[in-house]
């Protein structure tokens, strides 16, 4: 038995030494570091940025690690009554954004996961047909408007509450995760629907939720177009909206004038454009890691046809 453990053993590394495999292995490790470069270099770069001193910055002597160490455009961000309002208006479209999608996506996904709903195909067709057929941006815009939500908090939250693709990706796991036996068992328990769903499919839908939490607060997180077409205070703009600004534009958005007269407009604005992204970016790089061990089960479940 030893000795055919051996020569399995053996002719494993045999394989794995092949010139072909060698090859294969050695494209794929170049990919991978490449992509790995190519994502970690400008990460880098925008951080260094971010903590170096606004005239290295605008100078262009900074590359993949901080010049005369600096915290002022941090300083400049948090002394700022827009930046802060801005970034508590993102926090809470994101917050209140992401559990009505998620709700409203699990509402539609689990009736439609049923094979005794009669009306399940013209529904699911109706539902297909939005994602390839829209009524454009001036219909959707007029029609936000005419519901009265034109600079309201719900005009960044209800336009964009559901996407198809998502309800589709959730109808597909729950019915090829959740077995119909178990409802049928549930049944004849006296188990009425709203009672099998909130305790037999929410619990077992653990991985698709946290999928769908992800996608949706990143989403809202990084919506800034909604803000663009439905919001005119500023009072009401998000982070991106801010960041936005300051990017296209020329001022500063309301920062500390005490700040900006001790440099030059243009390095603090320069300065703040990669301070901002590093401040909007944290909150999703926080998220991903705390629902990571669900998120490749779900995709990978939701993306298998039951």
């Amino acid at each position: 038995m030893s000795l055919n453990k051996a020569k399995k053993n053996k002719n494993k590394v045999k394989l794995y030494h092949s010139v072909p495999d060698r090859i294969l292995t050695g494209s794929v490790w170049a990919l991978l570091l490449i992509i790995m470069v190519a994502i970690l270099v400008p990460l880098m770069f925008v951080l260094a940025s971010s903590f170096s001193d606004p005239s290295a910055v605008s100078a262009g002597k900074v590359l993949l690690w901080p010049v005369d160490f600096s915290l002022v455009g941090y300083q400049a961000i948090f002394q700022s009554p827009s930046i802060l309002r801005g970034f508590i208006n993102s926090v809470e479209y994101t917050l209140v954004g992401t559990v009505i999608s998620v709700t409203l996506t699990l509402f539609a996904a689990y009736p439609l996961s049923r094979v005794d709903l009669k009306i399940r195909g013209p529904v699911m067709f109706l539902f297909t047909v939005t994602m390839f057929f829209s009524g454009g941006m001036i219909p959707t815009y007029l029609v936000v408007s005419k519901l009265h939500l034109i600079d309201t908090f719900w005009a960044m939250v209800i336009p964009s509450a559901m996407g198809v693709w998502n309800v589709i990706l959730t109808k597909t796991y729950i019915q090829s995760s959740i077995p119909l036996e178990i409802y049928e068992s549930a049944s004849i328990d006296g188990c009425t629907d709203w009672k099998y769903f909130t305790s037999m499919v929410l619990p077992l839908s653990k991985p698709i939720i946290a999928v769908m939490v992800l996608l949706y607060a990143v989403g809202k997180w990084n919506d800034f177009f909604s803000g663009l077409l439905y919001l005119n205070d500023s009072s009401r703009q998000p982070l991106q909206m801010i960041l936005r600004n300051i990017l296209v534009m020329s001022d500063s958005v309301g920062i500390n004038m005490n700040l900006a007269e001790q440099m030059n407009r243009q390095e603090l604005k320069t300065l703040l454009q990669y301070s901002l992204i590093v401040v909007s970016s944290v909150p999703v790089l926080l998220l991903y890691p705390l629902i990571q061990k669900h998120f490749v089960k779900g995709i990978m479940m939701g993306s298998i046809k039951g």
